[in-house]
């Protein structure tokens, strides 16, 4: 459908791409990958015809469309959300009002008989054909459906856009390029800006509704459920696997050790035909042996290696002083906005050493949590910051708390300790701040590369609690694994808020969901917690109700207490209650857990994986020791 012949770029004289070539089929759904700077972006550019190669040409049916959504954009604020998502629709608009203009020339007209007017009747039928094909003018149905798949609620579509942060309104532009089902779609980091239950939303569109997909994206999970075709961007040229990106990895491996192995071959080839020369060069018998080596070595193209990944580079950030053992307790925390209630009656508690996420929908209160914790926004309740606790945090806006006169490697060697101070080079060639890159100065660099530098130095400080909002948002594959096996490593306490499954699948042990006011607490992983969720929403699970507390265990003894006894009686009947709850919870997900888990184990597929059936005997041997905790509390 989409054909890219013979393509070359350069800038400032520096070859990007050289002669490539590949076809765009229907259906395909491709993942550009690639280092940083490989051209990933530039090449959906040249697709979109936004940017000209050096030479080469792009070609593609003269009806096919494309629509293209860059990393940033300049975006509208006039309209509202509805508005905005309607302008994906005016070429229908458009088409509507020529069939009203054909129309009333038809009855104007009276020469029935005439050619001209059978053209017009013919030109009339096969535009209608064509608007009813494309739904006509019923089109809002499909454009609440999209929205509200993306994020958006019912209220929110008559509301400016003046009212959305630049996330939000992101997701608007994303809308509008779906809405017109192009036949080529080309996403440059779509996932950036939306939530776990949107980037589902966005695979599935994706894998039932799109037609072509060209896509560059650092979310592993996203592009192993989207794509079915990997293109690798190196060295200038492209390399084209038809699988996807799990599979392409071990592949690419394969690749790079056939491009050692044939160096090794070369480097000595090349070492065998210089000594020969070396050795015969005054031997008036071996001067046309030695001719012949010395022509082999001008035509011999040395083999290019693939650049050795540094992601196995491990960092150890080293845990400052032991915290409490509780670094972060909340207890009935509330926070409103005016008669907008984000959340109430929060209650959890971290314990020293745990990692945790917070996860659900943009707006419903992770980030106001953690400002709680934090201290930079009042609430209702009480919240406790542990003792000892030394809180390292990373918000979303922390690149713009940086020194801009300082170089990257200065920031850097400003909190580095030390024998970690050796490694700053390499930990900045693992973060994409590899050799000249390393010596720019901050104000000279992108929102990107300032959000990498800050999360750097962050995981340099000696703290004994990390507090990561939204940390992945513009790190690469490499530097993602990178920064998880930092955190894994790392000795203290973390908080994570995060939509990237992907980064913490393996990391954390604990999920927070927020939603409707609410925070609730999911043991597990984060696909445990996705599982549970999609069994509950199907089968409408119910969580049980608190066993009725028994009356003696609240009745003052003798009918004398005093008012001090009474309220430490009300103290400990609330902590028996909230504590019989939080078992009661407990027993109800990992009942769940077990019915995910005997589900997958009654297929085929399933009653093969030994995995499967040793997952499910711990889990039972967890549920029986939560139930016996949960009685010995009635």
């Amino acid at each position: 459908m989409v054909s890219i012949d013979n393509l070359s770029v350069e800038f400032s004289a520096r070859p990007l791409f050289n002669d490539i070539s590949y076809v765009i089929n229907e259906h395909d759904r491709i993942a550009l990958v690639g280092k940083n700077g490989a051209g990933k972006s530039t090449m959906l550019k040249i697709i979109a015809g936004i940017q000209q190669p050096t030479s080469g040409s792009v070609s593609m049916p003269r009806n096919a469309t494309v629509a293209y959504l860059p990393q940033v954009m300049i975006l509208n604020d006039e309209r509202t959300v509805r508005e905005e998502a309607e302008r994906a629709f005016e070429h229908i608009t458009e088409m509507n009002n020529e069939l009203t203009r054909l129309n009333n020339q038809l009855a104007e007209r009276t020469d029935y008989e005439s050619e001209a007017y059978m053209q017009l009747v013919e030109r009339f039928t096969h535009l209608n054909e064509h608007f009813q094909m494309m739904g006509g003018l019923n089109y809002q149905a499909e454009l609440e459906r999209t929205l509200q798949g993306l994020g958006f609620k019912r209220e929110d579509l008559d509301r400016p856009t003046s009212e959305f942060s630049g996330g939000w309104r992101m997701r608007i532009e994303l809308a509008k390029l779906l809405l017109q089902h192009p036949d080529v779609l080309l996403l440059d980091e779509p996932t950036n800006h939306l939530d776990i239950e949107s980037i589902q939303w966005l695979e599935n569109f994706l894998q039932t509704s799109a037609n072509a997909v060209v896509l560059v994206s650092h979310d592993r999970a996203f592009i192993n459920n989207v794509t079915n075709r990997t293109i690798e961007i190196s060295c200038g040229k492209i390399y084209d696997y038809k699988v996807k990106y799990d599979e392409y990895v071990a592949l690419h491996a394969e690749r790079r050790e056939q491009q050692l192995r044939a160096l090794e071959n070369q480097q000595k080839e090349i070492a065998d035909a210089k000594a020969f020369i070396e050795r015969f060069r005054y031997q008036a018998t071996k001067a046309i042996q030695v001719q012949q080596k010395i022509r082999q070595l001008e035509k011999i193209v040395p083999i290019e290696v693939d650049e050795v990944d540094n992601s196995a580079l491990r960092l150890k950030f080293t845990c400052s002083m032991r915290s409490g053992d509780f670094p972060v307790i909340c207890d009935e925390v509330g926070k409103s906005y005016g008669e907008h209630c984000v959340f109430k009656n929060v209650n959890l508690t971290i314990r020293r050493g745990e990692k945790v996420a917070f996860v659900g929908r943009n707006g419903e209160g992770k980030t106001t949590l953690v400002k709680c914790i934090m201290g930079e926004i009042p609430f209702d309740g009480n919240l406790k910051v542990g003792h000892n606790v030394q809180i390292g945090y990373f918000a979303q806006n922390q690149a713009q708390l940086l020194e801009e006169e300082y170089t990257v490697f200065d920031t850097i060697d400003r909190v580095a300790r030390g024998d970690i101070r050796l490694k700053i080079r390499d930990i900045l060639g693992a973060f994409m701040f590899g050799g000249e890159a390393s010596d720019k100065k901050v104000k000279f660099l992108s929102g990107g590369e300032r959000t990498r530098l800050a999360m750097i130095k962050l995981l340099l400080e000696p703290v004994n609690c990390l507090i990561l909002d939204e940390p992945t948002n513009h790190l690469d594959m490499r530097s993602k694994d990178v920064l998880k096996a930092a955190i894994r490593d790392f000795d203290g306490t973390v908080i994570v808020v995060s939509h990237d499954r992907e980064f913490l699948d393996g990391l954390v042990t604990k999920v927070y969901e927020f939603g409707g006011g609410k925070v609730r607490e999911h043991l597990g992983g984060i696909y445990d917690y996705l599982r549970s969720k999609n069994i509950e929403s199907l089968s409408q699970l119910n969580m049980s109700s608190p066993a009725p507390v028994k009356q003696e265990e609240t009745a003052p003894s003798n009918g004398a207490a005093s008012y001090a006894e009474q309220k430490a009686l009300a103290r400990e009947q609330k902590r028996k209650e909230k504590a019989l709850q939080e078992a009661e919870d407990k027993v109800t997900q990992l009942e769940a857990a077990i019915r995910i888990l005997e589900d997958q184990m009654s297929t085929p597929e399933g009653s093969q994986d030994v995995s499967l059936y040793e997952k499910h005997g711990k889990l039972k041997a967890q549920l029986k020791q939560a139930e016996e905790e949960w009685e010995a509390l009635i």
